[in-house]
């Protein structure tokens, strides 16, 4: 338990100083991939798995670990590489997304490091919209990719993405007022855009997508200096994802919060990471609500409360 505990000190020293601990691995090959160290519960030799029939091919099987039944996926399959051989010989990184526990295959794992996001970049241009690449950095002079991961859940699992009838036509039906007013989605995943977007657009709410936190930020700055109308009379909140190149969720509600101009106005964590120890690190940052990926009537009733709460702010 200490040993836990430590490790849960360590990160959350992190949060709002824009660092966070990548954990490196490979995929059968020389190329480095990583994923955040706050996603994973832990990282084992791979047990034995049960093939599920009908499952998709790049499900490798299911197994059972510490009581509990996760899907185990080849993530080099996943992402169109050769699968992986020999599953037996492989590591399982045993991560949680979106409120699901799974279980990723990776040839090997390499180890911790630390980083700044600033130090994350977004992927090249050129690539295209096929890959899946959320953002890459160097580790000792190599590139190293940062995977889409939630784009591999919505291929692999399927994401819903429909608001239910009865909460849209709630959303709809509440009075915005000012129709300059919009909510500022900040997100680095193109699928987690294209799934918040997509929830907004069957509400009504206008919105502004800003790629990542560093973008969002000066986005918010270019409000502060165009005209003497408080920021939060022309945005009604900001719906942030956590990890971003350049500038993280943590990091951007910091710089809000910390700023005269922008303290007021209403901050939304959006996140795949979930449970308690997410939720203090929000409150540590003084973020105003924490939103799990991804529900989209979840999502949706959290616009429309606040939506009511500025609505009573005005009748009253």
């Amino acid at each position: 338990m200490a040993s836990v505990m430590d490790g849960v000190n360590r990160l959350t020293q992190l949060v709002g100083r824009n660092k966070f601990e990548l954990l490196l691995f490979k995929l059968g090959s020389k190329q480095r991939f990583g994923i955040n160290v706050f996603k994973v519960r832990e990282v084992i030799k791979c047990p034995p798995l049960t093939r599920m029939p009908h499952s998709s091919p790049v499900v490798t099987g299911i197994a059972n670990m510490r009581g509990q039944t996760i899907t185990v996926m080849d993530l080099s399959a996943a992402i169109g590489r050769p699968p992986l051989d020999n599953a037996q010989e492989n590591f399982v990184i045993v991560a949680e997304y979106n409120r699901r526990v799974l279980g990723f295959l990776v040839g090997s794992v390499d180890r911790i490091v630390n980083k700044n996001w600033e130090e994350v970049k977004p992927p090249p241009t050129g690539i295209g919209h096929s890959n899946y690449l959320t953002a890459v950095t160097q580790v000792d002079n190599e590139l190293v990719e940062i995977i889409d991961v939630e784009k591999v859940l919505a291929e692999v699992i399927g994401l819903k993405v429909e608001v239910s009838k009865e909460v849209s036509e709630a959303v709809a039906g509440a009075p915005l007022g000012d129709a300059a007013l919009r909510i500022l989605v900040a997100d680095d995943s193109a699928m987690a855009r294209k799934q918040i977007t997509r929830v907004l657009d069957q509400t009504g709410v206008p919105y502004t997508v800003a790629e990542n936190g560093r973008i969002a930020w000066e986005m918010l700055l270019e409000e502060c200096a165009k005209d003497d109308r408080p920021v939060d009379q022309k945005i009604a909140m900001v719906i942030s994802d956590v990890e971003m190149p350049e500038m993280d969720g943590y990091t951007l509600a910091t710089s809000i919060k910390n700023h005269p101009q922008l303290q007021s106005l209403y901050v939304c964590l959006h996140t795949s990471l979930s449970g308690t120890f997410n939720e203090s690190m929000a409150k540590r940052v003084k973020a105003d609500r924490l939103c799990a990926k991804f529900d989209p009537d979840d999502l949706a009733r959290m616009v429309l409360e606040r939506l009511n709460e500025l609505g009573a702010r005005r009748a009253a």
